[in-house]
C-alpha cells in the first residue's frame, strides 16, 4: 500500500479544505449565537421593511420614476441593492466585537488557517442577508411588485447577493483595521451617501454633471440597474458605458472588490498583534 508524498498530503487541495472546514466551523458557531438570540435576526429583517414602507406609502407620491411605472415596481429593486449596502456596518460591528471581546485572539491561538475565521465570519453574514433579502422579496410581493420571469428574478437575486458578498469582505477588513467600536458610526453614517449616490431613487441624468458620473459608476448603480433589467421593472437607462452594460459591471465590480478586500482582510487578520 502507498501513502501520500509529505508534500501532496499538505498542497495546497488539502490546505483549502481544512480552512474551509474550519470557516464552517466558525460560521455555525455565529448561527448559534444566532438561534440562542433570534431577535437580533428578526429585527435585521423587519427593520428594511420598514424603510421600504415608508417610502413607499409616505414619500412614493412625491418622487418621479420612469414614466408608466408603479413606484414599487421601481422602488423595490433600489431597496433590494440598498439593504445589501447597509449591511456593511453589520458585518464590521461583528468583527470589532469579537477583537474587543478577545474571541478572535482564541482563535487565533488555535492551529487554523488564518483566512478561516474570516471565511466563517463571510459565510454567517451571507446566510443572514439570505433571509433578510427573503423577507424583503416577500415585501414587495405583498405591496403588488412582481418580476417579470423566474429566471430573472434568480439572476437578480444572485447578482444582488454577490454585491452583498463583496461588501462583506469590505466590512471585514475595516473592523480588523480600526477596532474601534465608535467607527461604525461614521460607517453607519456613509452608508446613506454612497447609497444615495447612485439610480436607487435618483436618475443620474438629473444629478450636476460629475455627481451624475460618480452615480454611474458606483457598483451599487450596477447592481441595481442590472437587478431592474432581470426582475423586468422599469429603469433609469442612460448613454454611458457603464450604464448600458449593468449586468456585466454588476459582475465585474463585486468580484474586483472581493478580491481587494479578501487579501487586505486576510493580511490585516495576519497583523493583528503588530
Amino acid at each position: 500500500m502507498t501513502t501520500l508524498a509529505p508534500e501532496i498530503a499538505d498542497g495546497p487541495l488539502t490546505r483549502l479544505r481544512w480552512a474551509l472546514a474550519d470557516g464552517w466551523t466558525v460560521a455555525r458557531r455565529d448561527l448559534l449565537h444566532w438561534a440562542a438570540q433570534p431577535m437580533t435576526v428578526v429585527f435585521g429583517i423587519v427593520f428594511p421593511i420598514m424603510i421600504t414602507l415608508a417610502f413607499g406609502y409616505l414619500f412614493g407620491g412625491a418622487v418621479a420614476v420612469p414614466e408608466g411605472a408603479d413606484y414599487f415596481t421601481f422602488l423595490m429593486p433600489g431597496m433590494y441593492g440598498m439593504t445589501m449596502l447597509f449591511g456593511l456596518s453589520a458585518t464590521m460591528t461583528a468583527v470589532i466585537t469579537d477583537l474587543n471581546r478577545g474571541v478572535t485572539d482564541r482563535f487565533r491561538a488555535m492551529p487554523m488557517a488564518p483566512a478561516a475565521v474570516l471565511i466563517g465570519r463571510a459565510v454567517a453574514d451571507l446566510l443572514n442577508s439570505v433571509l433578510v433579502l427573503a423577507g424583503l422579496i416577500a415585501c414587495g410581493l405583498a405591496v403588488g411588485w412582481r418580476p417579470a420571469t423566474p429566471q430573472g428574478a434568480l439572476g437578480a437575486v444572485a447578482l444582488l447577493l454577490l454585491l452583498r458578498f463583496a461588501l462583506l469582505w469590505a466590512g471585514i477588513y475595516l473592523g480588523l483595521l480600526v477596532r474601534n467600536p465608535g467607527t461604525t458610526v461614521v460607517i453607519q453614517t456613509l452608508e446613506f451617501p454612497v447609497g444615495f449616490l447612485s439610480n436607487a431613487f435618483v436618475a443620474p441624468s438629473t444629478m450636476p454633471g460629475w455627481l451624475g458620473a460618480l452615480s454611474e459608476w458606483n457598483p451599487l448603480s450596477s447592481t441595481v440597474a442590472a437587478a431592474r433589467e432581470l426582475f423586468g421593472n422599469p429603469g433609469w437607462g442612460g448613454d454611458s458605458w457603464v450604464a448600458r452594460h449593468p449586468v456585466l459591471m454588476a459582475v465585474v465590480w463585486p468580484l474586483a472588490l472581493t478580491v481587494v478586500f479578501f487579501i487586505l482582510s486576510v493580511r490585516a487578520y495576519q497583523r493583528l498583534d503588530r
